[in-house]
């Protein structure tokens, strides 16, 4: 019985693929200067080669051509870099690649029977662990790295309290000024600022709230696939967390040693997996998307509250400078908290916070202004 030509076609897309795919894998081994990562791309090259013999033998089968069709730009150009500036260069593409395969097979019966979807799903985020890591080489070198980026934890921390405080600032400094340039009493001034400053947090915090748990969630769902995987195919999930630890920086043996032992243990294994492949800690789920929802709304209300003080117990020009000034200082201390994170000078940072944050409140004044006066 003949296949369908859709089949027919679908066959040969895949087999162009992992055609391609031995290419670029070869190509990785070839420009690779560390010895242990190129065997990882050749072991790869051999995976994408054996899955390219199925769809010949699908054709075969179909009694079709199993010459590969022309090699596409993407992947000329792919070829082109890694031989130009190196394979760190093309890892991120590659990712991209390998992610698309993996959706491609899960939906495939002749690729879930032959365990591709399994493979490339490895090949996938054995990539993203390298693109992570830079080139994925060096034990010494992958240390210094995970120093570094652990010491930039809490300025990341800062980073995201000097924004949040910024935006409230800004924001609510900008509707105030644009509510005293229509000439408004001061109790609507007041009552606006609070409004903003009560409508900006809660937006900040419920988008908090949302961020944090559609992670958790995510991540919870990854988990639960990979407890999936190791239970229905342990001896991939051993393959793929050894070549992991050989991108890392261990050799061979090594890295198979300490796969076999990590997947044979249950809960350890499934931890391990976790943080290896997908970069997920499982003791961090548990962190409270409430706990960064009233977070977020506190750092906006603390920036949202300056330009709205001066008005609590006064009104007019005198009130309105007030507030530009108690507003000015508030931009500049933000400005601080940036250069302490970034590097940038303290007038360089906190002069550019200043400006830009009073020609946003000069807008809405003159916008103010205008509409005001023509309402009047």
């Amino acid at each position: 019985m003949s296949k369908p030509v859709e089949d027919i076609q679908r066959y040969r897309g895949f087999l162009r693929e992992e055609t391609q795919s031995a290419m670029l894998y070869t190509a990785l081994a070839e420009h690779e200067p560390d010895p242990r990562l190129a065997e990882i791309y050749r072991k790869m090259a051999a995976t994408e080669t054996r899955h390219a013999d199925v769809w010949k033998q699908q054709l075969l089968a179909a009694k079709s051509d199993v010459e590969p069709p022309p090699l596409s730009w993407r992947t000329h150009a792919l070829l082109w870099m890694i031989k130009r500036f190196g394979t760190a260069a093309a890892l991120p593409l590659v990712t991209g690649q390998e992610r698309d395969a993996v959706h491609a097979y899960a939906t495939d019966p002749t690729a879930r029977a032959a365990g591709m979807d399994v493979d490339e799903s490895s090949h996938a985020r054995i990539f993203s662990t390298l693109q992570g890591t830079g080139t994925g080489i060096g034990g010494a070198w992958l240390a210094q790295f995970e120093g570094r980026h652990r010491a930039t934890g809490g300025g990341n921390a800062l980073r995201a309290a000097v924004l949040g405080a910024s935006d409230g600032l800004t924001s609510n400094m900008s509707l105030v000024m644009g509510v005293a340039g229509a000439n408004l009493s001061g109790h609507a001034v007041l009552l606006t600022g609070f409004a903003g400053l009560l409508a900006g947090g809660l937006s900040m915090a419920i988008g908090e709230w949302l961020s944090v748990r559609s992670a958790r969630e995510l991540f919870e769902r990854q988990i639960a696939i990979e407890r999936g995987e190791l239970q229905s195919a342990p001896a991939e999930e051993r393959e793929e967390l050894a070549l992991i630890y050989e991108a890392k920086g261990l050799d061979s043996a090594t890295a198979q040693a300490l796969a076999t032992r990590i997947v044979s243990q249950g809960d350890v294994a499934l931890d391990t997996l976790a943080r290896e492949e997908l970069g997920i800690d499982p003791k961090e789920l548990g962190g409270g998307a409430m706990v960064a929802a009233v977070t977020s709304f506190l750092l906006f209300s603390v920036g949202a509250i300056i330009p709205v003080l001066p008005f609590i117990v006064g009104n007019g020009t005198g009130t309105i400078l007030v507030s530009i000034l108690l507003s000015i200082i508030g931009l500049f201390v933000i400005g601080i908290g940036i250069s302490l994170t970034t590097g940038v000078s303290l007038i360089q940072a906190g002069g550019r916070q200043v400006i830009l944050g009073l020609l946003a409140a000069a807008t809405t004044f003159g916008l103010g202004k205008l509409i005001g006066g023509r309402i009047g």
